[in-house]
C-alpha cells in the first residue's frame, strides 16, 4: 500500500485519536480510508441518481406516482430492508 503524510488541524486530529480512542478503529490510517470508502460509495449514488435523473428528464412523463418512483429508486439502490 502506497503511504502518504498528510497534515490535519487540530480539530481534525483530536477527532481522528477519538475515534481511535474509542476501539472503533485500530489507527488514523483505518478512519481515514473508512472515510474514503464512505465519500466513494457517497459519489456513486449521487452519479447513480444524476443518471437517472437524465434518463428521467429525456425520457419525458411518466404516468408513476412521486411515492412510485421514490419505492422504484429505493429498490435499486437496495434501500429497502
Amino acid at each position: 500500500m502506497p503511504r502518504q503524510s498528510i497534515t490535519f488541524t487540530t480539530p481534525n486530529d483530536e477527532w481522528l485519536n477519538a475515534q481511535v480512542s474509542s476501539r472503533e478503529y485500530n489507527s488514523k490510517s483505518e478512519v481515514i480510508n473508512d472515510l474514503i470508502r464512505r465519500a466513494r460509495a457517497e459519489q456513486e449514488q449521487i452519479e447513480y441518481v444524476r443518471a437517472r435523473l437524465k434518463r428521467a428528464e429525456d425520457s419525458g412523463f411518466t404516468d408513476l406516482s412521486a411515492e412510485e418512483i421514490r419505492q422504484e429508486v429505493r429498490n435499486e439502490l437496495g434501500l429497502n430492508g
